[in-house]
């Protein structure tokens, strides 16, 4: 049995890993938000929510191309399950959508909170790995969506019907998803 040392193919593995796993989550993020924006945007009372979602989902399509760019640069082999996180990605905005706004942003906040975490711990895992421009890059995705969740905050997310419930549960399907991701 091989025994593995740090260094540059052990790098190289954790940073397919990140590109990989980060990749499948801005896609699924995309998602979330189209199918938000699939039900506040055909109502004209919801014209200011479904104009955050319109930006907060610029946001994520500009991360998702960046990532498409890295796996392209760096030759990564994208999940398996992106149709699975579309569907799911798609399918999780369309419902909280239509438990309504609160609930819309109260998925956004529990997303991004498991999200800036998960950047915060990749940044200091590439910086560890000199890897100082990929880890900048991060970092300025983490801090868009640390504003992405401060406007869901502000915008009434724990005021959402179940909210406490239905945090959990999207944390938790977001650490599931990051997890399965790693390998498939």
């Amino acid at each position: 049995m091989a025994i593995r040392r740090p260094g540059p193919a052990r790098n190289t593995d954790a940073i397919a890993r990140m590109i990989r796993i980060d990749h499948a989550g801005e896609y699924g993020a995309v998602q979330i938000y189209r199918g938000q924006r699939a039900v506040f945007g055909r109502l004209p009372s919801k014209t200011r929510i479904a104009r955050q979602l319109e930006h907060m989902e610029a946001d994520e399509q500009s991360h998702l191309d960046a990532f498409d760019r890295y796996i392209a640069e760096r030759g990564v082999r994208p999940t398996a399950l992106s149709p699975v996180w579309r569907m799911a990605g798609f399918g999780l905005g369309v419902a909280t959508a239509l438990m309504g706004e609160k609930a819309a942003h109260a998925c956004t906040e529990a997303v991004e909170s498991v999200i800036e975490g998960h950047y915060g711990e990749q940044v200091k895992e590439l910086e560890a790995m000199g890897e100082t421009e990929l880890a900048a890059d991060f970092a300025r995705y983490q801090a868009e969506e640390v504003a992405h969740k401060d406007l869901a905050v502000d915008e009434g997310a724990h005021d959402a019907p179940g909210y406490p419930l239905l945090s959990a549960l999207i944390k938790t399907g977001c650490r599931i998803a990051i997890r399965v991701t790693e390998r498939i």
